[in-house]
């Protein structure tokens, strides 16, 4: 683990990013140094920083961490942290100040390949998400309610679980985007109020604006996915897994995740 560019595991105890969540981060597979995707995580590295008024390091400082970190590695996940940095007692944002950088490496967990082939169960969260359209889609370091779900998809022995927001809307998964498949289109939730924009989202979606697929950002409620003919949910770690069964839905055939999976597999050492 880097900080700041050194060989450490410590932040100051009044960095904001621990005492308010002041800050942004990414999660990104590498392989063999290489970070997948690099183009489009920074970019939504970038973005995220702007929307919350943090200067985002340049991307071949980023890289050379990275490449640093990963060296021995055949394969790796990174975390990529940026916070505000130390800060005065407050919530007010310090008019200057020296930002933090962590920048984080862990081999990658396997996951079992029943997961991706088969699908999972799932089932919505008793915990929902709250509204706030000037942070909605950002990766920001608040993620307490997706803490909440996490822990109770673990007792419940789920794979991942779904998150609606107080309306009713499914949003997404605990740490993931949805899309549901329905007379051949795709459906994917409105993010415009709350969960995150992932970067596996963007693909699926230029996935499909690629092949003249029809790929609707809408509203989506439980009774919409229990009619659905496929569902599937993807991350940037993890890839795609198909949604097998979850209260009143159950299909064991994803022709059309199958593909996209295969896509973004076949695609991932893109950058």
């Amino acid at each position: 683990m880097l900080v700041n560019g050194l060989p450490s595991d410590c932040i100051s105890a009044d960095d904001r990013g621990l005492s308010y969540g002041d800050g942004v981060f990414r999660t990104l597979r590498l392989r063999k140094g290489q970070p997948l995707q690099w183009s489009l995580h920074f970019a939504k590295l970038s973005h995220d920083c702007l929307a919350m008024g943090l200067d985002c390091p340049a991307a071949e400082l980023l890289l050379h961490e990275l490449r640093q970190l990963s060296a021995t590695l055949p394969a790796a996940v990174a975390k990529i942290i940026i916070t505000r940095g130390r800060g005065e007692r407050g919530y007010a944002m310090p008019k200057s100040g020296r930002h933090t950088r962590v920048v984080a490496i862990q081999p990658e967990p396997e996951f079992t390949a029943s997961k991706s082939q088969d699908g999972i169960q799932t089932a919505v969260c008793r915990i929902k998400l709250g509204h706030q359209p000037a942070l909605a889609g950002i990766k920001h370091l608040n993620r307490l309610e997706n803490v909440i779900a996490a822990s109770e998809c673990r007792d419940a022995g789920l794979a991942e679980g779904l998150l609606e927001d107080g309306q009713g809307r499914v949003i997404g998964g605990t740490r993931s985007n949805l899309f549901m498949v329905q007379n051949g289109g795709l459906f994917t939730p409105d993010l415009a109020y709350c969960g995150v924009d992932g970067v596996q989202r963007q693909r699926v979606m230029a996935y499909a604006g690629e092949r003249g697929l029809k790929c609707s950002v809408t509203n989506l409620c439980v009774a919409d996915l229990q009619a659905a003919d496929e569902i599937f949910l993807v991350n940037s770690v993890f890839g795609l897994w198909p949604v097998r069964e979850f209260p009143g839905y159950l299909r064991t055939e994803f022709p059309l995740s199958n593909r996209i999976r295969n896509y973004l597999e076949e695609d991932e050492t893109r950058s």
